[in-house]
């Protein structure tokens, strides 16, 4: 099983970066997905997830309007999406990609069964 993000890096406030994570090893078409983030001593928080037929999506309040989750699960790897916009200093963290055995959302990081490894995602203002 592997979840592969990628995608971040060194953007300036205001500016855009769109996150992939390249899902494998399981049949990740049925699960449901969610970008996930933790800056230096915060708590890990969910951002955005989607449902495994992406007919809902959830957003913290926080990125709301800015940042856009999708899933493109047509093919044997399932691909995971995360559009940020508009970004600010204070999205600067570690985002991750993770699947959670279960057809609906959930925003709770221990019902997530598989994770990535992170990418660095850094705003500078």
């Amino acid at each position: 099983v592997q979840l592969v993000e990628s995608g971040g890096g060194l953007v300036q406030a205001g500016g855009s970066l769109r996150l992939s994570c390249a899902a494998s090893g399981r049949t990740f078409s049925t699960y449901a997905m969610g970008w996930f983030r933790q800056a230096p001593g915060k708590e890990r928080e969910c951002v955005a997830a989607i449902s495994w037929s992406g007919g809902s999506t959830y957003y913290a309040d926080s990125v709301k309007g800015r940042f856009t989750i999708s899933r493109d699960n047509a093919k044997n790897t399932m691909y995971l999406y995360l559009q940020m916009n508009s970004l600010k200093p204070e999205d600067t963290a570690v985002y991750y990609c993770a699947a959670a055995n279960t057809f609906l959302i959930d925003t709770r990081p221990g019902k997530y069964d598989y994770w990535g490894q992170g990418t660095q995602v850094t705003v500078s203002s």
